[in-house]
Protein backbone atom coordinates (compact mmCIF):
# COMPACT_ATOMS: atom_id res chain seq x y z
CA UNK A 1 0.00 0.00 0.00
CA UNK A 2 2.83 2.31 0.47
CA UNK A 3 4.32 1.74 -1.95
CA UNK A 4 1.40 2.68 -4.05
CA UNK A 5 1.15 5.71 -2.51
CA UNK A 6 4.53 6.97 -2.98
CA UNK A 7 5.11 5.94 -6.85
CA UNK A 8 2.71 8.85 -7.59
CA UNK A 9 4.73 11.18 -5.58
CA UNK A 10 7.68 10.51 -6.98
CA UNK A 11 6.57 10.61 -10.43
CA UNK A 12 5.52 14.12 -9.94
CA UNK A 13 8.32 15.16 -8.31
CA UNK A 14 9.99 13.55 -10.98
CA UNK A 15 7.87 16.08 -13.56
CA UNK A 16 8.77 18.87 -11.69
CA UNK A 17 12.39 18.43 -11.38
CA UNK A 18 12.27 17.92 -14.97
CA UNK A 19 10.09 20.18 -16.15
CA UNK A 20 12.82 23.03 -14.70
CA UNK A 21 14.39 24.15 -17.79
CA UNK A 22 18.07 25.43 -17.21
CA UNK A 23 18.91 29.30 -17.69
CA UNK A 24 19.88 29.64 -21.55
CA UNK A 25 23.87 29.71 -22.08
CA UNK A 26 26.84 29.64 -24.20
CA UNK A 27 28.85 26.84 -24.33
CA UNK A 28 32.47 26.98 -24.65
CA UNK A 29 34.12 23.97 -25.64
CA UNK A 30 37.03 22.69 -28.05
CA UNK A 31 40.72 23.38 -27.16
CA UNK A 32 40.24 25.40 -24.24
CA UNK A 33 41.78 25.08 -20.96
CA UNK A 34 38.59 25.24 -18.95
CA UNK A 35 34.92 24.78 -20.54
CA UNK A 36 32.46 27.30 -19.96
CA UNK A 37 28.45 27.48 -19.56
CA UNK A 38 27.76 30.97 -19.65
CA UNK A 39 24.52 32.45 -18.92
CA UNK A 40 23.02 35.88 -19.03
CA UNK A 41 23.96 36.28 -15.44
CA UNK A 42 27.47 34.85 -15.78
CA UNK A 43 27.98 37.67 -18.67
CA UNK A 44 26.59 40.23 -16.67
CA UNK A 45 29.58 40.07 -13.86
CA UNK A 46 31.95 40.26 -16.50
CA UNK A 47 33.67 43.57 -17.98
CA UNK A 48 30.63 44.78 -20.15
CA UNK A 49 31.02 46.80 -23.57
CA UNK A 50 28.28 47.93 -25.71
CA UNK A 51 28.38 48.33 -29.79
CA UNK A 52 25.76 50.20 -31.69
CA UNK A 53 24.83 49.17 -35.49
CA UNK A 54 22.61 50.57 -38.11
CA UNK A 55 20.20 47.70 -39.54
CA UNK A 56 17.79 49.27 -42.73
CA UNK A 57 18.64 52.58 -40.89
CA UNK A 58 17.41 51.28 -37.56
CA UNK A 59 19.99 51.87 -34.74
CA UNK A 60 20.59 48.91 -32.45
CA UNK A 61 22.80 49.46 -29.27
CA UNK A 62 23.76 46.07 -28.31
CA UNK A 63 25.43 45.40 -24.85
CA UNK A 64 27.66 42.28 -23.78
CA UNK A 65 30.65 41.24 -23.63
CA UNK A 66 33.79 41.43 -25.77
CA UNK A 67 34.12 37.84 -27.18
CA UNK A 68 38.27 37.66 -26.33
CA UNK A 69 37.35 38.72 -23.16
CA UNK A 70 34.95 35.59 -22.90
CA UNK A 71 37.88 33.27 -24.59
CA UNK A 72 40.18 33.93 -21.98
CA UNK A 73 38.34 33.00 -19.49
CA UNK A 74 38.34 29.62 -20.97
CA UNK A 75 42.41 29.43 -21.41
CA UNK A 76 42.13 29.97 -24.48
CA UNK A 77 45.82 32.04 -26.00
CA UNK A 78 45.45 35.87 -26.46
CA UNK A 79 47.87 38.87 -26.32
CA UNK A 80 51.29 37.98 -26.55
CA UNK A 81 50.05 34.50 -25.90
CA UNK A 82 48.17 34.24 -29.05
CA UNK A 83 51.70 33.02 -30.89
CA UNK A 84 53.24 30.04 -33.15
CA UNK A 85 50.33 27.04 -33.38
CA UNK A 86 48.13 28.89 -31.26
CA UNK A 87 47.69 31.39 -34.32
CA UNK A 88 46.32 27.86 -36.12
CA UNK A 89 43.30 28.12 -34.29
CA UNK A 90 39.94 29.45 -34.64
CA UNK A 91 36.57 29.74 -33.49
CA UNK A 92 33.70 27.86 -34.98
CA UNK A 93 30.51 29.62 -33.35
CA UNK A 94 27.07 27.95 -33.96
CA UNK A 95 23.21 29.04 -33.57
CA UNK A 96 20.74 27.01 -32.00
CA UNK A 97 18.96 26.39 -35.59
CA UNK A 98 22.57 24.48 -36.57
CA UNK A 99 24.08 28.13 -38.64
CA UNK A 100 27.55 28.27 -38.36
CA UNK A 101 30.55 30.35 -39.02
CA UNK A 102 34.26 30.71 -38.26
CA UNK A 103 36.53 33.09 -36.76
CA UNK A 104 40.02 33.08 -36.62
CA UNK A 105 42.12 34.17 -33.00
CA UNK A 106 43.91 35.96 -34.70
CA UNK A 107 41.03 38.20 -35.92
CA UNK A 108 39.52 38.26 -32.88
CA UNK A 109 42.99 39.56 -30.72
CA UNK A 110 42.58 43.63 -29.93
CA UNK A 111 46.21 43.33 -30.19
CA UNK A 112 45.91 41.93 -33.97
CA UNK A 113 43.16 43.70 -35.03
CA UNK A 114 41.19 46.51 -34.62
CA UNK A 115 37.61 44.59 -34.83
CA UNK A 116 36.00 43.70 -31.44
CA UNK A 117 33.30 40.92 -31.46
CA UNK A 118 30.49 41.25 -28.87
CA UNK A 119 28.83 38.35 -27.45
CA UNK A 120 25.42 40.25 -26.85
CA UNK A 121 22.74 39.41 -24.23
CA UNK A 122 20.46 42.80 -24.93
CA UNK A 123 19.70 45.06 -27.14
CA UNK A 124 18.66 48.47 -26.69
CA UNK A 125 18.30 47.84 -22.88
CA UNK A 126 16.61 45.14 -23.27
CA UNK A 127 17.21 41.18 -22.95
CA UNK A 128 17.24 39.57 -26.26
CA UNK A 129 14.63 37.04 -26.58
CA UNK A 130 12.38 35.11 -29.49
CA UNK A 131 13.69 34.83 -32.70
CA UNK A 132 17.08 36.55 -32.05
CA UNK A 133 17.82 33.66 -29.18
CA UNK A 134 19.28 34.81 -25.93
CA UNK A 135 22.74 35.40 -27.07
CA UNK A 136 24.29 36.97 -30.19
CA UNK A 137 27.56 37.48 -31.71
CA UNK A 138 27.93 41.01 -33.05
CA UNK A 139 30.37 42.03 -35.32
CA UNK A 140 30.21 45.75 -35.63
CA UNK A 141 32.74 46.61 -38.15
CA UNK A 142 32.12 43.65 -40.62
CA UNK A 143 29.91 45.37 -43.76
CA UNK A 144 27.86 42.46 -43.92
CA UNK A 145 25.83 41.01 -41.32
CA UNK A 146 26.47 37.30 -41.91
CA UNK A 147 28.79 36.61 -39.18
CA UNK A 148 26.87 38.42 -36.21
CA UNK A 149 25.11 35.12 -35.22
CA UNK A 150 21.65 35.29 -33.49
CA UNK A 151 20.25 32.32 -31.20
CA UNK A 152 23.94 31.33 -30.30
CA UNK A 153 24.26 28.58 -28.57
CA UNK A 154 27.88 27.46 -28.77
CA UNK A 155 31.52 28.49 -28.99
CA UNK A 156 33.89 25.56 -30.04
CA UNK A 157 37.78 26.44 -30.50
CA UNK A 158 39.53 24.20 -32.78
CA UNK A 159 43.38 23.77 -32.58
CA UNK A 160 44.48 22.77 -36.03
CA UNK A 161 48.62 22.36 -35.28
CA UNK A 162 49.03 20.63 -32.39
Amino acid sequence: MKLGRLCPALLLMAAAIMGQEAAPSVRVTGAVKQALALTADDLGKMPRASVKTDSDGIAIVYEGVWLHDVLKRAGVPMGTDLRGKALASYVLAEAEDGYQVLFSLGELDPEFIDNQILLADTANGRPLFGSQGRFRLVAPKEKRGARSVRMLTRLDVVMLRK
